[in-house]
C-alpha cells in the first residue's frame, strides 16, 4: 500500500509540476506556436511517425537534448528514461549492462545473450563488450520498452535501444570539439564530411579520444583505478545515384585501453591486515593490463520502388576482442584472481520491405545471423592451491521472419498485427580444468603443466524455435490525444553455462531452456494546454516464464555456477514522460517510472555443500532444487525511477545561452536475485547542471557540464564471495564522483 501511495504521489507531482507552471504562462496568446512543444518524430516502427501516433512505449532523445542533459555515453539514458538500467558492467570500463522493465542480462560472459537489443544504424550489436557507446556523430537515440521482436531482426525480449548516427548529407562541413575537466579529463572530437561534386557521393570521418585520470588508485601497483583511455573512429561513405537509390558504407573501430577495475572491498578480509579503503581504491595485486577492441563494417542499401514501397538491405560484419583481469579479493594475495580473454565475431543480413499509404503501413523482414563467441578465464584460487580454467565457444545460426502492419479502419481507429518466427541453431563446446598451483593456467600464459582434474568437457548442439505475436489497437480520442492497448510476446533462446562444473552440477551439460515474456500494455499519448505540454504514459503487465538466472555460490571444492530457468514471475508498473514549453525562454522535462517485480516461483538448484537458502544454518548433503521465490527479488530493477529538468534559454553576448539543471532519482535495488545487504544499493539522487552558449550561426559553442554535483557514492555492481576460502571477498563497483568539464566546439 505504501508503494502504491508513493507511485501515485510521484506521478501526481510530476504532472502537477509541468501543468501548473505551464498554466501560469497564460500571458502568451492561445495557439501561439512559439510557446508550444515541437512534434517528436521517431522511427520505432521502421518508418517515420509522430511519437503521439506510435502504440509503443518509446522515449526519443535528439543529439541536442542529450547535450543539454550532459550525456557523454549511453549510460545517461538510465537517468532520463523510466524503468531502465543502462550502466557499465562490474569490473569493466566499456561492457554494457542493460535492463528494461526488469528484463535484461548482467552476465557479460560469452554464450549469454542480452535481454535488451542494442542497435547502431539498425545493426544488432551481438556482444556487450565495448557497447557502452560514447555519444558522438549521433543524430538521435530511441528507447523502446517491452518486447519488439516483430520490428527487429534479433532478440528484443525486454526492449530495444536504437543508436542512430548522423547522415552525411550533401554539404561540406565539420567540427572540432575539445574538453577539459576534473581528474584531468581531456577529450577530443574531430569530424568532417564533404560531397564529391557531380558524383552523388559523400564521404565522412570522425575521430574521438576520451581520457581521464583515475578516480582512485591501486595502492599495490600505483596504477590509476577508474580511469578512461578510449579511442574511436568512424568512416562512412554515402552514394545517391538517383532520387530513389541510396547506399551507405560505414566502418567503426573502438579501442579501450583503460585500466581494469578491481573493485572495492566492502568487508574486512579473514587473512592479512588489509583495511577498507576509499570506494575507488584497491590493493589488488593481479596487474593492470586491459584491452577491449570492437570493430565492424556495414552496408545499407535502400530503394524507393514506388511512392508507397521501399526495400532495404542491411549487411554487417563485426568482431571483438577483450583481454582483461579482475582481482576479486582486492589484495596482493592470489586468493581470487581472474584473468580473462573473450573473442567474438558475427555476420548478419537483414532484408526489409516497408509499405505505407493512407490506409495500410508496415514492414516485412527477413533476418540471418551467423555468430561465434568464445573465451577463457582463470580462477586463481590461492587457498585451494589451484588455477581453474573455464573456456569454450558458442556458435549460433539464427533465422527469423517478422512483420508488423497497421491498418486505418476509420479516421480515428487503427489496428496493428505483427509476428515473428525465430529459429536459433546453437552449438557449444565447454571445458573446465583444474591445474595445480595458484598461478595462471597455460591458457592465460602460465607455465605449461598437466591438467590436475577435468571437471567439465563436453560438446552439445540444439535448435530453438518459437513464433511470437504482437497486436495493438489505437484510437484518436481528440486531435491531440491518442490511446492504445497492445499485447506482445518476446522470446530468447536457451544455451549452456560457460562456467558449469559437471562435477558439482552434473545437469549443466543439459543446458537451460528459452525464456518468454508476455506483455499487456495500455497507454495515452498526446498534447495538453494548447500544445504547450506533450506527454506519454503507459501501464503494463508482464508474465515472465522460464527466466534464465545465473547463480554462483561458494562450496568446499570451489565455486558452483548454475543457470536456472527460475520458473515464473509477474511484473507490472506505470510510466509517465512529459515535455513542456513553459514560456518563450523556459521549458521542462519530467519522467517517472514505477515497477513491481516479484517471482511467483523460483526453482533454484542448490549444490551439495552449499547452505540451504530456506534455512542458511543447514548445509545440504546432496544437491537439491529449492523454491526460493519468497526470498529472492529482481536485480537491477528499482521500484521507482524519476527525472526532472528545466532549461532556460536567453540571449547573451550576441549568442544564445541555455542552462539545464537536472535531478534524477533511483530507488533501492538489488545487485543479485539474492538480497545482499553488504552490496545492495540504497535509493540515491543525482544532481547535474549543463550550460551551453552558442554563437550566432552556430559556428562556436561553449559547454560547461557538472555531473553528480552532490558527490553521491552509489554502487553499480558487485560480487559476493564472502567465505574464508576466498578471504571474505565481497567487492563493489561504483558510479563516477562529482566532475566538472568545460568544452569548446568550433564548426566549419
Amino acid at each position: 500500500m505504501n508503494s502504491m501511495w508513493k507511485a501515485a504521489l510521484l506521478a501526481g507531482a510530476a504532472w502537477s509540476a509541468v501543468t501548473s507552471v505551464a498554466s501560469a504562462q497564460e500571458k502568451a496568446p492561445a495557439g501561439d506556436n512559439s510557446v508550444s512543444v515541437e512534434q517528436v518524430v521517431v522511427t520505432a516502427r521502421r518508418r517515420e511517425e509522430n511519437l503521439k501516433d506510435v502504440p509503443v512505449a518509446v522515449s526519443a532523445y535528439s543529439s541536442a537534448k542529450l547535450e543539454q542533459q550532459g550525456g557523454t555515453d549511453i549510460t545517461v539514458l538510465q537517468q532520463t528514461t523510466p524503468n531502465i538500467t543502462v550502466q557499465t558492467a562490474r569490473g569493466s570500463n566499456s561492457t554494457l549492462i542493460s535492463y528494461i522493465r526488469g528484463v535484461g542480462q548482467q552476465d557479460p560472459l560469452w554464450g549469454y545473450e542480452p535481454g535488451v537489443g542494442l542497435y547502431v544504424d539498425d545493426v544488432y550489436i551481438y556482444r556487450p563488450q565495448g557497447a557502452v557507446l560514447d555519444i558522438f556523430d549521433i543524430d538521435h537515440i530511441e528507447v523502446l520498452r517491452g518486447p519488439q521482436g516483430t520490428l527487429y531482426g534479433r532478440n528484443t525480449i525486454g526492449g530495444a535501444i536504437k543508436y542512430v548516427t548522423r547522415r552525411l548529407g550533401d554539404e561540406s562541413g565539420g567540427k572540432i570539439r575539445a574538453t577539459y575537466g576534473s581528474y584531468n579529463e581531456r577529450d577530443l572530437l574531430v569530424q568532417a564530411q564533404t560531397p564529391i561534386d557531380g558524383t552523388g557521393l559523400s564521404i565522412g570521418a570522425t575521430y574521438a579520444l576520451y581520457k581521464h585520470d583515475g578516480y582512485g588508485k591501486n595502492l599495490t601497483t600505483g596504477a590509476d583505478q577508474y580511469n578512461k583511455d578510449v579511442q574511436a573512429y568512424r568512416l562512412s561513405a554515402e552514394y545517391k545515384p538517383t532520387d530513389t537509390l541510396f547506399f551507405r558504407l560505414a566502418y567503426d573501430h573502438v579501442a579501450d585501453d583503460s585500466n581494469p577495475r578491481h573493485g572495492h572491498r566492502e568487508t574486512l578480509p579473514t587473512t592479512g591486515n588489509y583495511p577498507i579503503l576509499g570506494v575507488y581504491d584497491t590493493q589488488a595485486g593481479l596487474g593492470d593490463k586491459n584491452h577491449v577492441m570492437t570493430k565492424g563494417v556495414s552496408l545499407t542499401g535502400q530503394w524507393d520502388a514506388t511512392n508507397h514501397l521501399t526495400f532495404k538491405s542491411i549487411t554487417a560484419n563485426r568482431r571483438g576482442h577483450t583481454q582483461t583481469m579482475i582481482d576479486f579479493d582486492g589484495t596482493p594475495l592470489p586468493t581470487l584472481d581472474v584473468p580473462a580473454t573473450y573473442d567474438d565475431r558475427s555476420f548478419s543480413q537483414e532484408l526489409q520491405a516497408v509499405y505505407s499509404d493512407e490506409i495500410v503501413q508496415g514492414v516485412f523482414g527477413l533476418y540471418y545471423m551467423n555468430s561465434q563467441a568464445s573465451g577463457e578465464f582463470d580462477t586463481i584460487a590461492g587457498n585451494l592451491g589451484v588455477s581453474i580454467a573455464d573456456g569454450g565457444k558458442v556458435s549460433t545460426q539464427s533465422f527469423a521472419a517478422f512483420f508488423d502492419f497497421s491498418a486505418n479502419l476509420t479516421d480515428k481507429f487503427k489496428v496493428s498485427l505483427g509476428g515473428r518466427a525465430t529459429r536459433d541453431a546453437k552449438h557449444a563446446n565447454v571445458f573446465r580444468f583444474f591445474y595445480l598451483g595458484a598461478t595462471p593456467s597455460p591458457y592465460q600464459g602460465g607455465a605449461q603443466r598437466p591438467i590436475l582434474q577435468t571437471r567439465t568437457n563436453y560438446s552439445a548442439a540444439t535448435t530453438f524455435e518459437k513464433f511470437t505475436p504482437r497486436i495493438s489497437a489505437s484510437y484518436e480520442l481528440t486531435p491531440d490525444l491518442t490511446g492504445y492497448v497492445s499485447f506482445s510476446e518476446g522470446f530468447k533462446s536457451g544455451g549452456w553455462d560457460m562456467r558449469g562444473d559437471a562435477f558439482i552440477t552434473p545437469q549443466t551439460v543439459n543446458g537451460y531452456k528459452p525464456e518468454v515474456v508476455k506483455t499487456y500494455e495500455a497507454g495515452l499519448k498526446g498534447f495538453a494546454l494548447d500544445r504547450r505540454v506533450s506527454f506519454s504514459s503507459a501501464v503494463f503487465l508482464s508474465k515472465y516464464t522460464d527466466q534464465q538466472v545465473t547463480t554462483q555460490v561458494v562450496v568446499p571444492s570451489g565455486i558452483a555456477s548454475s543457470v536456472d530457468n527460475a520458473g515464473s514471475s509477474t511484473l507490472y508498473g506505470a510510466e509517465f514522460e512529459a515535455s513542456a514549453k513553459l514560456s518563450h525562454s523556459l521549458s521542462g522535462n519530467v519522467s517517472v517510472g514505477y515497477i513491481h517485480a516479484k517471482y511467483d516461483t523460483f526453482n533454484r538448484f542448490v549444490p551439495a555443500g552449499a547452505p540451504n537458502p530456506v534455512n542458511p544454518s543447514q548445509t545440504l548433503a546432496t544437491g537439491q532444487i529449492v523454491n526460493v521465490a519468497d526470498l529472492y527479488g529482481f536485480q537491477n530493477t528499482p521500484k521507482f525511477t524519476g527525472n526532472v529538468s528545466l532549461t532556460w534559454r536567453g540571449d547573451l553576448a550576441g549568442g544564445t545561452l541555455a542552462i539545464t539543471p537536472m535531478v534524477s532519482y533511483r530507488d533501492k535495488y538489488q545487485q543479485f536475485e539474492q538480497p545482499l545487504p553488504a552490496l545492495d544499493q540504497k535509493a540515491f539522487t543525482l544532481v547535474d547542471l549543463t550550460a551551453v552558449w552558442t554563437a550566432p550561426g552556430g559556428k562556436y559553442k561553449f559547454v560547461l557540464t557538472g555531473k553528480n554535483l552532490t558527490d553521491e557514492r552509489y554502487r553499480t555492481g558487485g560480487y559476493n564471495f564472502g567465505a574464508p576460502t576466498y578471504n571474505n571477498s565481497v567487492i563493489g563497483f561504483y558510479g563516477p564522483p562529482r566532475t566538472v568539464t568545460g568544452t569548446v566546439e568550433v564548426a566549419f
